[in-house]
């Protein structure tokens, strides 16, 4: 009899474990929130902004120095090729000009006289061979006549070569004279003007850029200059399409395309040690923009990938943790074993963040933090390895190990952070002032 008791009392202990165990099993450990996998189309865009530029302007600088005695034009003037902008004072150069005729005209009197020179000193040579054939002169007075002769030819040639000297430096002087007129070197609009009559122009050097005086621009074609963060220029490519809102112009929104990707980095302090790095992208506009002005403020967003019918979970849902490589993988790779465990990792899809080593058995098994969601399902949840593609709007692309349809947990974050494999959950519903509340999972898959 006592022997009974005694087996009867230890089977209401076990039931009591029993129950209680099974009582801790169906209560919830975290309330969630819940979204769904879905097949969409997905577009990957990256963010920037910058200015609104003209396609092609060109600086207008001084290519002489002087005072501005006439400026034709005014700031938003339309010109076409070859109009006048602006005179600078002409005077120096007119009279280098002036002075340099005069001397050719006197070296040109020179060169008639070098040559009557010379005439005459033929005929004094060709006398003296005949008297010295005569035996009536001596062979120094033959002497002396040639070389007279030679000397007077080698001063017609000197002549020659100052008057073409001259020419020269007069042509030269006649292009300074062209540069004090300023004319138009293309059809646009006079967007900026940095002078007004009387000011001095001043001409740049190698090393000192010369003033500009006006800016032209073509506004038919417009693009938008801005910049990309390092790690998402990769991405941009020729002809992508984008999407450009100007500030000036809330209401509307203009596409256009990739048309050149800068190769140098723009570096931009941003406190103490540390500093960004942008490249400049230049997006052609579409059309013409009415009352458009370069400098003008805009944002682009530019379509980097797109995705037909991708399979897509929620941005939420995605989260990290150690997922265990097992010896059967890395016995399917020859060579080392970090190396293979890595390959491993990689062909199976997961993105490693952070390694750590494992003891299992005799073996050492390689964990990697990897990408993944947790798939829920009668109140349970597992967590799924995923590869991740593009990045939408709302919802991250997925390649493999999910189907459409299924429930995956979106958050809240600190509760998605610290959830654990097989943990029993329930649905975190919101009220009526729009906060969540705790719920009952009524099945959901």
């Amino acid at each position: 009899m006592k022997r009974i008791l005694i087996i009867v009392g230890a089977l209401l202990v076990v039931a009591a474990i029993a129950g209680s165990a099974l009582k801790g099993r169906d209560k919830a450990e975290a309330r969630v929130e819940v979204g769904k996998v879905e097949a969409k189309d997905l577009t990957a865009i990256v963010d920037c902004s910058g200015t609104i530029e003209p396609k092609r302007k060109v600086d207008v600088s001084a290519n002489a120095m002087g005072t501005i005695v006439k400026l034709a034009v005014a700031e938003g003037q339309h010109v076409n090729q070859g109009d006048l902008l602006m005179e600078i004072d002409p005077s120096a150069y007119k009279s280098a000009v002036d002075a340099l005729q005069a001397g050719i005209r006197s070296s040109r009197a020179d060169l008639e006289l070098a040559e009557a020179s010379v005439e005459k000193s033929k005929l004094d040579l060709e006398r003296a061979e005949k008297l010295y054939a005569e035996q009536l002169a001596s062979e120094e007075q033959l002497a002396n006549a040639r070389t007279a002769n030679r000397m007077e030819k080698a001063r017609v040639d000197a002549a020659r070569n100052r008057i073409k000297q001259l020419e020269a430096n007069l042509a030269s002087a006649r292009h300074d004279l062209d540069k004090v007129t300023i004319t138009a070197p293309m059809t646009g609009v006079i967007t900026r003007r940095n002078v007004e009559e009387g000011e001095n122009a001043i001409m740049g050097t190698l090393n000192n850029p010369g003033t500009v005086l006006l800016v032209i621009a073509d506004l038919g074609t417009m693009e938008a200059w801005v910049e990309v963060d390092e790690t998402e220029v990769v991405d941009v490519q020729l002809g992508q399409t984008a999407k450009v809102t100007i500030d000036a112009f809330p209401d509307s929104t203009f596409t256009g395309h990739v048309t050149e990707i800068g190769n140098s980095p723009i570096r931009t302090r941003t406190g103490g040690s540390q500093e960004a790095i942008d490249f400049e992208v230049k997006i052609t506009l579409d059309g013409t923009l009415p009352n458009i002005r370069p400098g003008l403020s805009a944002k682009a967003e530019i379509n980097v990938a797109e995705r037909k019918q991708a399979l897509a979970v929620p941005l939420g849902a995605v989260t990290v943790r150690d997922y265990p490589l097992k010896s059967a993988d890395v016995r399917r790779y020859p060579g080392r074993r970090a190396k293979a465990q890595e390959k491993a990792l990689k062909d199976l899809g997961f993105v490693a963040r952070s390694a750590k080593a494992d003891t299992a058995g005799d073996s050492k098994i390689k964990r990697k933090e990897t990408e993944g969601v947790f798939v829920m399902k009668d109140g349970f949840v597992k967590f799924v390895p995923v590869k991740i593609g593009i990045a939408g709007e709302n919802d991250f692309e997925v390649t493999g190990g999910l189907t459409v349809g299924q429930t995956v947990v979106t958050g809240p974050f600190r509760i998605l952070r610290e959830l654990k494999e097989g943990a029993r959950v329930e649905l975190q519903k919101k009220g009526k002032d729009g906060k969540g509340r705790g719920g009952k999972d009524k099945g959901a898959r």
